[in-house]
């Protein structure tokens, strides 16, 4: 049963329950009931839950082991006018569900700094799918002239705005002149979370 399967991977993650609900932004007690199974997490918790125990979301809901996994590469950071994939600076390799990729290069980086805290901490690894635009509210790595980081984009008709999670730290606009000039790139959007346990 998925209630089973909930406990077995947050114990196998070395994860309480308050860690999980903090993670996920909701009360213990929310949490708790999943485990109870007095409510079911929808799919996107799931996913969520998943990606932080290091399971693959079938093995949670069924018990089905993932195979369809590919290695990835882990890189300290990212040089300006450098390619994705040309990147040397690989710490280590992890494997991650390919369903993520959806026929784009997958990387991974570690997080560096405290901008986004809570949910993305220093040391955490991130899976970035490499793509030149993304969404509004997307969190993404931007290249902002040899500077990597990584924010939630904000477009406005007159430029872009990086965002910080953490409100300690001040967001950055740039205008469309500015993004030209710099520049400011999109690297890829980050599509999974490995946190640092």
């Amino acid at each position: 049963m998925l209630k089973q399967r909930l406990i077995s991977a947050r114990k196998g993650a070395g994860l309480t329950q308050a860690e999980v609900a903090d993670y996920l932004g909701i009360r213990r007690q929310t949490y708790s009931a999943y485990e109870r199974g007095v409510s079911t997490p929808d799919a996107n918790t799931v996913a969520t839950l998943a990606r932080l125990f290091g399971v693959g979301a079938g093995e949670l809901v069924a018990g089905e082991v993932s195979t369809n996994v590919i290695k990835v590469p882990v890189c300290g950071n990212v040089a300006a006018g450098i390619p994705i994939d040309a990147i040397e600076d690989v710490e280590e390799y992890v494997d991650v569900d390919a369903s993520l990729a959806k026929g784009a290069t997958l990387i991974g980086l570690r997080v560096k700094g405290r901008s986004m805290e809570p949910r993305f901490t220093n040391g955490d690894t991130v899976i970035i799918r490499c793509q030149s635009s993304v969404d509004n509210g997307d969190i993404a790595v931007v290249l902002v002239g040899d500077e990597a980081t990584m924010k939630k984009v904000v477009r406005y008709t007159e430029g872009i705005r990086l965002m910080p999670t953490n409100p300690a730290y001040e967001p950055r606009y740039f205008s469309n002149e500015e993004i030209a000039s710099l520049p400011v790139t999109i690297i890829g959007k980050v599509v999974e979370l490995r946190a640092k346990i």
